[in-house]
């Protein structure tokens, strides 16, 4: 039995898996993966996983920690989207309800169009780490002049 486009855009697709992600919704997170053995995830400090079955039991035990009260907010999206794969570069702010943003992530999703609508075949998502202030340079010398 196939299923329905239930997503015609990869923009649809997206929406659809951060609102999954926010409540806590298995069925939902994996209704927006496509079902294949290539499809790949990355969570921020976490291993590759490869194939739909490592993908669906990373979001079990994502889910199962009990943070479904996360509010995940996509911003900085930039898209590159083609006629048969989609590649959205974003920045994920993850926050409790109430408090101030706990964690920016970078993250990349691509989504491929299947026969059953745009599926997510990769999310990589990794925590941004703020670059090192500059080391202090000494005040540079004029330089000499010989006369």
């Amino acid at each position: 039995m196939r299923r329905s486009k239930l997503y015609p855009t990869p923009d649809d697709a997206e929406n659809a898996f951060y609102d999954a992600f926010e409540r806590g919704d298995l069925a939902a997170m994996m209704a927006v993966w496509a079902e294949s053995e290539s499809v790949v995830c990355v969570h921020p400090r976490g291993p590759r996983l490869v194939g739909f079955d490592a993908v669906r039991d990373s979001w079990t035990q994502i889910f199962a920690g009990g943070n479904t009260q996360l509010r995940i907010s996509a911003t900085e999206v930039k898209r590159f989207d083609g006629q048969g794969v989609a590649v959205h570069a974003l920045v994920e702010t993850l926050s409790a309800p109430g408090q101030q943003p706990t964690q920016s992530v970078s993250a990349t999703n691509v989504y491929e169009l299947t026969d059953d609508g745009w599926r997510m075949v990769v999310h990589h998502a990794t925590p941004i780490v703020e670059p090192a202030p500059a080391p202090e340079q000494e005040p540079s010398r004029p330089p000499h002049t010989l006369h």
